[in-house]
C-alpha cells in the first residue's frame, strides 16, 4: 500500500464513519476503483481506533459524566444528578445488547452478498430513503425519558447498519429521533452507543489477526487523516442534526448509487 492510497482509505473511513453515507459502503467502493483486494485487518482496526478516538474527544464531557456516576454508585455516595447518566447507562447497556443480536443475524445475510457494489448501491438508496424520512420526525424526549423502548429500536437499528451501504450513523440517528428523541439527545446518543458497538466489532476483527504487511509510517499517516478528517466531519453531522437538515446526504447517496449501478 502506497502512501497515497493509504491518505486516500484514511480520509474516506474518516468522513464517511459518521457523516450517514456508510462508510463501510465507501472503503468497498474505494478498494474497488483502488485496485486494493486485500486490505489488512490491523490496518483497517486501526483506522477505525482513529475515528473512535474523535469520538471520544467530542462526547468526552458526558463519557466522563457516566463514568463519575457509576464510580458513585459504586461507593454507594450517589448524588441526585446521577439518576440521568445511570440511566443512559443502562439503556445503552440494552441498546448494545440488541446490536450484537441483530448484527449477528444481519452478518450472517450479507456474507452472502459478497460485498458487491451492486448491493451497496441498493442500499445507498435504502440510507437515502431513511434520512429523507427522518426529516419528519420532531421528538421531544431527552434523557430521563428514555427506557427500554428506546434501547430496542436504536439499538436493533444500528444492528442493521452493518450492511455495506446502510450508514450505521444514519439509521441510528434516524431510529433515535422516531423513538421520540429531541434532536440534539438523539445525535449525542447515537454516538455513544456506537461505542460499545465499534469496540464490539473491533474485538471479533482482532480474531483474524495477522502479520501488518504495510509501512508502520504508511499506516500512521492513513490514521492520522482518519482521525483528523473524522472529527471535522463528526463536528459537521452534530450540527446538521440539530438543524434537522440529515435529507441533505439523499442528494449524494441516489447520484453515487445510479453511478454505481450503471458503472459496474
Amino acid at each position: 500500500m502506497t502512501y497515497l492510497q493509504s491518505i486516500l482509505l484514511g480520509a474516506v473511513q474518516g468522513l464517511t464513519e459518521f457523516l450517514p453515507v456508510s462508510s463501510s459502503g465507501h472503503l468497498v467502493l474505494a478498494r474497488h476503483w483502488l485496485g486494493i483486494d486485500d486490505i489488512p485487518v490491523l490496518y483497517d482496526i486501526l483506522l477505525h481506533m482513529a475515528t473512535l478516538l474523535a469520538i471520544l474527544i467530542v462526547f468526552r464531557s458526558r463519557v466522563i459524566e457516566i463514568l463519575r456516576s457509576l464510580s458513585r454508585w459504586v461507593r454507594r455516595s450517589g448524588i441526585e444528578s446521577d439518576r440521568e447518566n445511570l440511566r443512559l447507562f443502562l439503556v445503552i447497556c440494552l441498546a448494545s445488547v440488541c446490536t450484537a443480536a441483530t448484527g449477528l443475524a444481519a452478518s450472517e445475510v450479507y456474507e452472502r452478498l459478497l460485498l458487491s457494489p451492486g448491493w451497496v448501491a441498493v442500499f445507498f438508496l435504502c440510507t437515502a430513503a431513511i434520512l429523507v424520512a427522518s426529516h419528519f420526525f420532531h421528538g421531544k424526549k431527552d434523557y430521563r425519558a428514555i427506557g427500554w423502548r428506546e434501547a430496542v429500536i436504536t439499538g436493533a437499528a444500528q444492528g442493521i447498519g452493518v450492511f455495506p451501504g446502510i450508514s450505521r450513523s444514519g439509521i441510528t440517528i434516524s431510529a433515535s429521533l422516531a423513538a421520540g428523541m429531541e434532536r440534539r439527545r438523539a445525535g449525542e446518543y447515537a454516538f455513544l452507543i456506537s461505542i460499545p458497538a465499534i469496540l464490539g466489532a473491533l474485538g471479533l476483527k482482532i480474531r483474524d489477526f495477522e502479520v501488518m504487511t504495510v509501512a508502520p509510517a504508511v499506516v500512521a499517516t492513513g490514521m492520522l487523516v482518519s482521525f483528523a478528517v473524522g472529527l471535522a466531519s463528526l463536528l459537521l453531522l452534530l450540527r446538521l442534526i440539530r438543524q434537522g437538515r440529515l435529507y441533505l446526504f439523499s442528494f449524494y447517496l441516489v447520484p453515487v448509487a445510479v453511478a454505481t449501478l450503471v458503472l459496474v
